[in-house]
């Protein structure tokens, strides 16, 4: 069975920008949730951590695709490595640099001490997901970044080396089994961020990279399996799913629905592709790394508004999640266009 990108597949998917950009302004609202106690937003901003899941299969989507078309190029490993390291490492170690610097603003000890006792190594390593300790906020959001990184630090080779599709898709099939199975089981060395339960939404999006590469079906075929999948999804979600170890299963079945979707759809002209191809959420995707890197930090930094806003109650809140938007927002968009697109220039010579 040939591995090859259907005929009808585009190089660039303007539509999964879209998606990335719901998926960050999912989580930077779910960090807000405190202060939508009582708003008609409330209930929903409770589900934001879920755009990590979404975050997972798009990543797995994207990275997959890429590694299966260069796989039987030269330099396969060097190019795959330099161009993630581009994309990750500058903004990270930034945003590292920046933590540890000012160590008692955002760390909670001096600076010395938190070299000392913080696991600095740990994050320098990717490794920071692996521990039984409570991540400083500031960095905390970085677990996720960490799984990513184990993964394609273990996918990228197994790609190159299984080079049947059927060896590529059991081994993230069992990904999916166990991921919910280690969940249900609790193992002692487990623990809430750890990368072995956190494998659902990045397996099946790398599964469905290796399915439409490899299985011959009509666009409008995959369109529908998409919205099927999306609807049965959301419909666990709400209803047997939810509550249970397999929550995160059924949430990558609809995330990677929604983005197989978006896939087979891409270029429609109806209102809602219109709304993931430009627009709020296309910039928001644009700036989405920066974004989700630094906005637990922005917020730590800008406390002594919410100390002026407090007695407002319910409008003082309302007032400091604009305020955490706007603010975020600007400093993400600076990243962007002063820092991380700069850097991503040198991607082309890779």
């Amino acid at each position: 069975m040939p591995i090859q990108r259907p005929t009808w597949l585009p190089q660039y998917i303007p539509e999964l920008q879209g998606l990335r950009g719901l998926a960050v302004l999912a989580v930077v609202i779910y960090h807000c949730h405190p202060r939508l106690q009582g708003t008609w937003i409330y209930y929903a901003s409770l589900w934001g951590w879920a755009g990590v899941n979404l975050f997972f299969v798009l990543s797995g989507f994207l990275i997959t695709s890429i590694l299966l078309e260069a796989r039987d190029k030269p330099n396969y490993f060097r190019n795959f490595y330099a161009r993630r390291a581009l994309r990750i490492w500058p903004v990270y170690l930034l945003v590292l640099a920046i933590c540890y610097a000012n160590a008692p603003w955002f760390i909670g000890p001096g600076v010395w001490s938190a070299v000392r006792n913080a696991p600095w190594w740990a994050y320098l390593l990717f490794l920071q997901n692996l521990f039984h300790l409570a991540l400083p906020p500031a960095v905390g959001q970085t677990w996720s970044l960490a799984i990513e990184e184990q993964y394609y630090f273990v996918w990228a080779p197994a790609v190159r080396i299984l080079r049947r599709p059927w060896m590529l898709s059991g081994v993230l099939i069992a990904a999916l089994l166990c991921s919910p199975l280690l969940r249900m089981a609790h193992p002692a060395w487990s623990n809430p961020t750890h990368t072995l339960i956190h494998l659902d939404g990045i397996a099946l999006g790398s599964l469905l990279a290796l399915g439409l590469y490899t299985i011959c079906l009509r666009r409008i075929v995959w369109l529908w399996l998409g919205i099927s999948g999306f609807v049965v999804g959301i419909a666990a979600t709400a209803t047997i799913a939810a509550g249970t170890a397999f929550l995160d299963s059924v949430l990558a079945l609809a995330f990677g629905s929604a983005v197989l979707a978006a896939i087979a759809s891409t270029g429609a002209r109806d209102p809602l592709n219109a709304v993931l191809r430009r627009g709020p959420l296309a910039f928001y995707g644009r700036i989405s790394y920066g974004l989700y890197m630094i906005h637990i930090m922005i917020f730590i930094f800008f406390g002594w508004f919410d100390l002026k806003m407090d007695p407002f109650g319910i409008p003082g809140n309302l007032a400091i999640v604009g305020f955490r938007l706007a603010v975020s927002t600007a400093c993400a968009t600076a990243l962007w266009y002063g820092f991380e697109s700069q850097i991503l220039k040198l991607k082309r010579y890779f």
